[in-house]
C-alpha cells in the first residue's frame, strides 16, 4: 500500500481539518462516510488509543458524558485539574481534583500529533481497518463493560467475524498432552455447531484452539494485548497470518505498541466480552486464564471449566473455578455448546444410527437422509426452510428427502394451528 504523507494538525478547534487526512482516516476506516464529523470523532479516539492504557475507567466516564473530540480538545488546550472537574461535572460525571490531577498526570505526556499521525499510518502500512463504537461492524457486547470499553479497535482480516455466535476459549500456556487433546476435541465440535472461537492468541491452549478452528475451516478472532501488527510471541506470526485471512487479528493498542503484563490483564476483558460464554480447559491455581475467567464472571457470561486427572496441577485452576466460582463442569463439544447457549440444534451431536430406525438389514442410508434426520429435533418440529438450512441442503432436496423418509415412516409432518408454516418432525419409536 503506498502511503501519502500526513500533513501535521493544526488548530484545537477542527482535529482533522485537512481534506487529505479525512481521506486517509476513511480509507483506514473502510467507511463512505468521508464528513467531517466522522473524521474528527475517529481521529480523536485514535489518539486516545495512544493517550490511555486500556481499561482506564476515568477515561471511558469521559469519552462518554464529553465524546471524544471535546475530550481531546481539552487536553490539547492545556485544561487544569479543576476544569476537567468542572467540565466533567456540567457532563454529569462526578470526578474528584485528585482523580482529575492524577488522570491529567497519566495522559498528557502521550498527547502527541506526530505521534498519532504516526499510527494512523503505521495502521495502513500494515493492512489494518479501525471499528469504532457505533460502527456497522462494532461488536456491541463490548459495551457491557461499561466506561472500561476500549474506545476503538484496529482489525487486521474482516471485522465481520466479530458478529458470528462465538465461545472464549483459554488455557495454561504451558498445556499438557491432556489439555491440548481435550482442547482440540471440544472445538472442534463447536466449530462444526457453528461457533467462532476467540482466545489470546498465547501459547498453549490458546494457539490449539486458534489452530483447531483454522483446521475445521471456521472462524477465528485473536485478540492482541500489543498492536495488531505485531505478532506476540513472535514464533505465532505464521498462525495469525492465517488467522488474519479467515478470521479476524484485533487489539485496542495503537499499532506497534509493546504488550505489557497490564496489556495483558486488561486484553483478557476483550477476550470474555467478545463471546456469550466463556471455556477455560485447562489452567492451574496461578494461572492467568483465570483472569479471564473473573472478567467472564463479572460481566455475567456463561463460565465452563474442563475438569482433570485430580493429581495435575495444570487442572487446578478448572477444579478451583468449579467448586468456588460456579463454573459449569464441560466435558464435550456438545457440552460448551449448551454453555454458549445452543439449544435443541445439539442433535448434530447424535449418532444418526440411533434415531434411523429399522431401515432394513445393513442397508446404508442415504447421506440426505442422515443429514435431514440429523437437522430434526429429538423432541419438536422444524420448518421445511430450518431443516434445509441445518443439514446443509437446497429447499427442494430437502423437501424431496423429507418426503421419501416420510414413506419409510421415519418423519411425519405436524400441523401446528395457527404456525405459518408446516413443521417436520421424527416418528418416536416406542
Amino acid at each position: 500500500m503506498n502511503i501519502v504523507p500526513i500533513p501535521r494538525l493544526v488548530g484545537a478547534d477542527r482535529l482533522a481539518a485537512d481534506p487529505q487526512v479525512r481521506g486517509l482516516l476513511t480509507r483506514l476506516a473502510g467507511c463512505p462516510d468521508d464528513s467531517q464529523e466522522y473524521a474528527d470523532a475517529l481521529l480523536a479516539r485514535i489518539a486516545w488509543s495512544r493517550i490511555a492504557e486500556p481499561g482506564d475507567g476515568v477515561a471511558g466516564e469521559l469519552l462518554a458524558a464529553l465524546g471524544p473530540e471535546r475530550s481531546l480538545q481539552l487536553l490539547i488546550a492545556g485544561v487544569t485539574p479543576v476544569q476537567l472537574r468542572d467540565a466533567a461535572s456540567r457532563a454529569g460525571v462526578d470526578l474528584a481534583t485528585c482523580a482529575a490531577e492524577s488522570a491529567l498526570g497519566r495522559w498528557l505526556p502521550r498527547v502527541d500529533r506526530a505521534e498519532t499521525m504516526r499510527d494512523i499510518e503505521r495502521g495502513m502500512e500494515a493492512d489494518l481497518c479501525v471499528i469504532v463504537p457505533g460502527d456497522a461492524a462494532w461488536p456491541i457486547l463490548l459495551d457491557d463493560l461499561g466506561p472500561h470499553a476500549p474506545f476503538l479497535l484496529w482489525v487486521r482480516g474482516d471485522p465481520v467475524h466479530f458478529a458470528s455466535p462465538s465461545l472464549s476459549v483459554v488455557g495454561a500456556r504451558a498445556a499438557t498432552g491432556y489439555g491440548t487433546h481435550v482442547t482440540a476435541e471440544i472445538v472442534a465440535g463447536v466449530c462444526a455447531a457453528g461457533f467462532s472461537i476467540v482466545s489470546g492468541a498465547a501459547y498453549g491452549i490458546d494457539a490449539v484452539a486458534h489452530r483447531t478452528a483454522l483446521a475445521a475451516e471456521a472462524p477465528t478472532v485473536a485478540v492482541l494485548a500489543g498492536g495488531a501488527d505485531r505478532a506476540y510471541p513472535q514464533s505465532h506470526d505464521g498462525l495469525l497470518g492465517k488467522i488474519s485471512v479467515t478470521g479476524a487479528v484485533c487489539a485496542e493498542m495503537v499499532p506497534g505498541a509493546a504488550p505489557t503484563r497490564w496489556r495483558f490483564l486488561q486484553r483478557n476483558r476483550i477476550i470474555a466480552a467478545l463471546s456469550s460464554a466463556t471455556l477455560v480447559t485447562e489452567a492451574g491455581v496461578r494461572s492467568g486464564t483465570l483472569n479471564t475467567a473473573g472478567h467472564a464472571a463479572e460481566l455475567g457470561r456463561a463460565l465452563g471449566a474442563v475438569p482433570g486427572p485430580v493429581t495435575s496441577v495444570a487442572s487446578s485452576g478448572c477444579h478451583k473455578l468449579i467448586r468456588e466460582y460456579g463454573a459449569a463442569l464441560i466435558t464435550n463439544a456438545r457440552e460448551a455448546c449448551e454453555l454458549a447457549g445452543l439449544g435443541d440444534e445439539l442433535e448434530i451431536f447424535r449418532d444418526g444410527s440411533q434415531v434411523s430406525g429399522e431401515t432394513g438389514g445393513t442397508a446404508r442410508q442415504p447421506s440426505a437422509h442422515g443429514r435431514v434426520i440429523d437437522a430434526l429435533p429429538l423432541r419438536g418440529s422444524r420448518t421445511l426452510i430450518e431443516v434445509a438450512r441445518l443439514a446443509g441442503l437446497s429447499v427442494g432436496e430437502a423437501r424431496t428427502t423429507l418426503a421419501e423418509l416420510e414413506l419409510l415412516q421415519e418423519v411425519a409432518r405436524r400441523d401446528d394451528p395457527g404456525a405459518a408454516e408446516q413443521k417436520w418432525a421424527l416418528v418416536r419409536r416406542q
